[in-house]
């Protein structure tokens, strides 16, 4: 698979792209140079959580020890086909982490979508009220934020034994390199972070976590050193092999590096499991009409700021599809999209921010639920279902494109959508529909594109700025147009 080539040229080398996502993960190979970006994957497996029985409920973790496996196989498999790899980075979701006692893992990183997070709201609200909190973060309310997941593993003595966290891509990173480190861009989204990027101390010493769990904070970009020597063992590397990067390891600020955009008059959706809704800023917005909007200030790559909002995205489909062949239904997403791009009746639009949806489930019961609280007749078979959310995803996303605008002071002529969003007609021309905005869709892969192109600048491949480094991207990449139409009104 490519990601088109802008041509191959001089001084082009190879790096090694580890993207995990929260259903999937693969392993990329980038070849990078001026006038070359070319990707190839090398391999790809499931991420599947597990539940595991604690005392007195069924708790949902991530399966970070088969992930992991993958990974160094699909290692293997991407050194197999590019021997000179010099560079491997990891980009992963945000907010999750492990605790880890003298380098070794304690306790299987909980799914923030595991019910154990919904108790930590009340216990930081009783120490740091959530106005003075968004002062100090910049963070949109997400009940499994970090901070308060960290404070129910406080109340519950988790935080005891531990003298180390690392989120996820962290984790991966120290487990392919042997060095512990807290890359910023994901470390923002902890809500421990201050604006300018380090450890907000203060923060941490009011919810009572200990200092010591914190490693330091490192930029996109970073060398943290060779492969581990065991693994460059298993893999049967020669000499050091390649070195070990950091990414912008929150996946969507990887997206966003890849986003052929200019920044100044362009919003961008990052859209996959989730929609990230939002522009890129070169400073953080902190007032009281970004927190009422639940807006978020998350760190991107080059000190740029992500001022976006978190809709729900494509999990409503995928969880759809879920229960229906758990019903025992026989639905493919992509039949269902195509019948539902032709459907002509109304369907109705929900609001798909409400935090009903958030946990695994029976999304189409949910919505019927949210229907007839509203006296709405429910879609009555599965492609009015999948025109529903499609048509309310649309909506959530063309509404927090106009209040990004609004908050920021931008004004906006283009939505680009990337990600797994951007091969979806049907959402990509309702979301033009419904912001009266053109949309410019793709490219697809652009987590791992912008991961690996990090780690070329990293590595001398290439060099630059972002908006350097998005040349390259407009050259490999020609997206797709959705021109608006009127919106249907009756």
């Amino acid at each position: 698979m490519s990601a088109g080539g802008a041509g191959a040229g001089q001084g082009a080398g190879a790096v090694a792209a580890v993207d995990l996502g929260a259903t999937s993960g693969r392993v990329m190979i980038g070849r990078v140079g001026p006038n070359t970006l070319e990707l190839e994957e090398a391999a790809r497996f499931p991420n599947i959580p597990v539940r595991l029985w604690e005392g007195d409920r069924a708790a949902l973790h991530w399966n970070v020890v088969e992930l992991y496996r993958n990974v160094t196989e699909g290692l293997g498999a991407a050194l197999r086909a590019e021997p000179g790899l010099v560079s491997v980075g990891v980009d992963a979701w945000a907010v999750d982490y492990g605790l880890l006692r003298n380098g070794v893992l304690g306790t299987i990183p909980y799914h923030y979508r595991d019910e154990r997070a919904l108790a930590g709201t009340d216990l930081v609200h009783a120490r740091v009220g959530a106005a003075d909190l968004y002062r100090q973060n910049g963070l949109q309310y997400l009940p499994f934020n970090s901070l308060y997941q960290l404070a129910v593993d406080r109340s519950a003595g988790r935080l005891d034994d531990a003298d180390a966290l690392l989120l996820i891509p962290d984790l991966f990173t120290y487990w392919l390199s042997g060095e512990q480190v807290a890359e910023r861009t994901n470390a923002s989204t902890t809500g421990l972070l201050t604006p300018d990027g380090g450890w907000n101390t203060g923060l941490i010493d009011a919810l009572e976590l200990p200092r010591s769990l914190f490693r330091p904070v490192v930029e996109p970009g970073t060398i943290v050193g060779p492969l581990a020597p065991s693994l460059r063992a298993e893999l049967q590397v020669s000499g050091y092999g390649p070195r070990v990067t950091t990414v912008g390891s929150h996946d969507t600020a990887s997206a966003v590096v890849a986003v052929p955009m200019h920044a100044e008059t362009a919003a961008y959706i990052s859209c996959g499991t989730w929609g990230l809704v939002g522009v890129e800023l070169e400073s953080p917005v902190l007032t009281d009409d970004a927190r009422a909007a639940n807006f978020t200030n998350e760190g991107g790559v080059d000190g740029r700021v992500r001022f976006l909002h978190n809709v729900m995205g494509l999990w409503l489909l995928s969880e759809s599809i879920r229960t229906w062949q758990s019903q025992g239904l026989d639905v493919e997403l992509v039949d269902l999209l195509d019948r539902a791009e032709a459907h002509a009746d109304r369907v109705p639009v929900f609001d798909a921010n409400d935090p009903r949806f958030l946990a695994p489930g029976d999304v189409p019961a949910r919505i019927a639920d949210w229907c007839a609280e509203r006296g709405l007749a429910a879609p009555s078979n599965p492609v009015e279902y999948v025109r529903s959310i499609v048509e309310s995803l649309a909506d959530a996303f063309a509404s927090a494109v106009r209040t990004a605008a609004d908050l920021s002071g931008r004004s906006i002529d283009t939505v680009h959508i990337v990600g797994g969003g951007a091969r979806n007609r049907l959402l990509c021309q309702l979301t033009a529909d419904r912001s009266g905005l053109p949309v410019l869709a793709g490219p697809v892969e652009a987590t791992a594109i912008g991961n690996v192109l990090v780690q070329a600048r990293a590595q001398g491949l290439v060099d630059g700025d972002l908006e350097s480094l998005r040349g390259l991207v407009i050259r490999a990449h020609h997206p797709l147009r959705y021109a608006p139409r009127p919106v249907r009104t009756h």
